[in-house]
């Protein structure tokens, strides 16, 4: 799959848990794990797409951390154990490394 899909598809993921957050969750912190989710993925998602052309590798590390925390936190709303919050900082740590290697990557040139 590329790049651009999966971006593509992960900005649709994060919509959807958005709205099920919104609409759906059935207890207040099953919906703010669903919109911080959803907000936190929409938003690499996009960073992604606008850096794919000119840093590739870190577009990837956005989208991969991305989905690892989105992941948890949607997994725990939707019933999965909440040992997965432990796995949540894994995604929070590969973003921060995607965009500190963008940076990076601009800064040289």
């Amino acid at each position: 799959m590329s790049i651009g899909i999966f971006a593509a598809v992960s900005a649709a993921v994060a919509v959807a848990a958005g709205a099920f957050g919104a609409h759906g969750a059935t207890g207040q912190q099953e919906a703010e794990w669903l919109r911080t989710g959803g907000m936190y993925q929409l938003i690499h998602a996009v960073a992604a797409l606008a850096i794919i052309g000119v840093a590739r590798g870190p577009a990837i590390m956005l989208l991969v951390g991305a989905a690892i925390f989105a992941g948890t936190l949607y997994a725990m709303a939707l019933g999965a154990p909440r040992w997965l919050g432990a796995v949540t900082p894994i995604g929070g740590g590969l973003l921060i490394i995607g965009w500190l290697w963008a940076g990076w990557i601009y800064w040289r040139g």
